[in-house]
Order: C-alpha cells, then structure tokens, then sequence
C-alpha cells in the first residue's frame, strides 16, 4: 500500500501528531508482535506494540479517540483469528482469548476495543469480562458485518496475517448474503456493541445503509487497503484525480449513513476539509 507501512511506536506518533493537526478525531490500532504462537499470546501481552502505542497515544494526545482492533490472526502462527483444532477454527476456545486481549488493551487506556474477528458470542464475553476488570467504560465497536472480502489483500500482506492454510469464509460473511449481516448486527447489539463497524465499505454501502435504518445505532464504515489500493493505483497512472476520487468515495459512504468512516486517507481527506475542499 502505497504511503503505509509497519510501524514503531515513536513513528506512529508522527503519524498520530499529523492526524491530529489535520483534524481527524481518532485513530485505529493494529499490532504485530514479535514471535507468534499457536494461540496468540502476544495480543494480551502487556509489553506489546499495541498496549505501548495505546499508553504513548494517551500520554500525548489525550483528545484522540483511541480504538484497538482485537483478533488473533496478527498475533497467531497459522494467520486464524481464533484458536485453530484440527484445521477449524475452534469459535468457544476463542471466546476467552478475545475476552483477555480486551482487558488488556483497556487497562493500557484504549477508550474503543472493536472486536473484528466474527466469532460468535464474542461481545458478551468481552462485555463481561471489561466490566468484570472494572471497565466498563470502555466501548465495544463490533465488526459485525465483515464480509469475506477480495480487498482485503494490501493489509494481509502489511500485517503478515495472511493464513498459512485454508481461508476465513468459515466465520466471516458471503458477499451475496445481505440478511446475514442484519442477523449479526442485532445479536453484537443485544450482547452489549455500542456500534457497527461494516466492513468493507465500498461495495456494501446497502448494508450500511440498512443497518443504520434498522438499528438507529452508530454504524461505522471501514474503506479497506484494497479500496485504499487500487485508487491509488489508478490515480498513479493518471487514469483518476486522486484527491477528487478519495473525496467522492468517502462523500458515498457518509451519504449510505455512516456516521464514521476508518479510511487510510484520513489525514488527506481531513487536510483537504480545512482547506475548504468543495
């Protein structure tokens, strides 16, 4: 992806002061530790990237709004987002996981966890077990309409998360399936998401739509690296206006009803807004 890559926690400070001064309201954090296991430990690892870019982004920039992603797959050797037994992803054996990575970015001060891993049953459990440790301030953002997603290819590859064998279509959602994605949502709310996160935005803008028509709920859109990606790429070869196609493609998305967008053109986009882009 051009313009992003893997990053410390000092750089990403740079990154955040940019935003910030842009004008964009928050940042999303992915981590990606140093040695993987079976089971993912580095996702609770009080030590980890993401808990010292969390307690960094607090300590300097107090008014970001702080989300930490949680899933396994950054974190775990087979590239699964959850426990893997006998080739399958084990939904249960995961739920405790999700739960103990949840604390753990809350105590570092996350004020957003966003669970993005579509196990079932995964809210309530990381409901419980963030009031449990005396958290029960921090928010649940649920990736509850992920789908299994062509576009996703750039961050796999960013993230070295990439599965070492079979795919992710067993836990997350067929592209044809609009009413699963309502069937989600309306279970991640009655377990205890604050807000949807639909994911990717682009090509589901009528799920966005419908789940904000539905619920009432805040519901967010994630533009994608394959989104990011192949804009960027035509306006590269001068096939687009990069800035006039990064702002028609958010403009959709906000007009399908998102009430907030996670996009890796956050710092264009949101320097173009104050210079009074029209």
């Amino acid at each position: 992806m051009p313009g992003v890559a893997q990053t410390s926690v000092d750089e990403m400070l740079r990154d955040a002061s940019a935003a910030a001064e842009s004008g964009v309201g928050g940042l999303i954090l992915f981590g990606i530790p140093d040695t993987k296991d079976e089971e993912g430990s580095g996702a609770w690892d009080e030590y980890g990237a993401v808990q010292q870019g969390i307690r960094a982004l607090e300590r300097e920039f107090p008014d970001l709004v702080v989300i930490a992603d949680v899933c396994m797959c950054e974190y775990t050797s087979h590239g699964h987002c959850g426990i893997l037994r006998d080739g399958t992803v084990d939904n249960d054996a995961t739920l405790p996981l999700l739960a103990r990575a949840s604390v753990s970015l809350a105590q570092a001060g996350a004020d957003i966890v966003a669970p993005s891993d579509m196990m079932d049953g995964r809210v309530a459990a990381i409901r419980a077990a963030l009031d449990t440790a005396g958290h029960s301030d921090t928010a649940i953002l649920s990736y509850a309409a992920k789908y299994a997603s062509a576009f996703y290819g750039p961050f796999r590859e960013a993230a070295e998360s990439t599965p070492k064998t079979g795919d992710r279509r067993g836990y997350q959602m067929d592209p044809a399936n609009g009413a699963e994605a309502l069937r989600e949502v309306t279970l991640d709310l009655d377990e205890g998401a604050d807000a949807i996160l639909v994911k990717p935005a682009g090509p589901y803008l009528d799920i966005v739509r419908r789940v904000k028509e539905t619920t009432g709920y805040p519901v967010g859109a994630y533009q994608v690296s394959g989104e990011y990606a192949m804009l960027l790429a035509a306006a590269e070869r001068g096939w687009l206006d990069r800035d006039r196609a990064m702002m028609e493609s958010l403009i959709g998305i906000r007009r399908a009803g998102a009430d907030f967008i996670l996009t890796y053109f956050a710092t264009a986009a949101a320097r173009l807004i104050r210079r009074g882009w029209e």
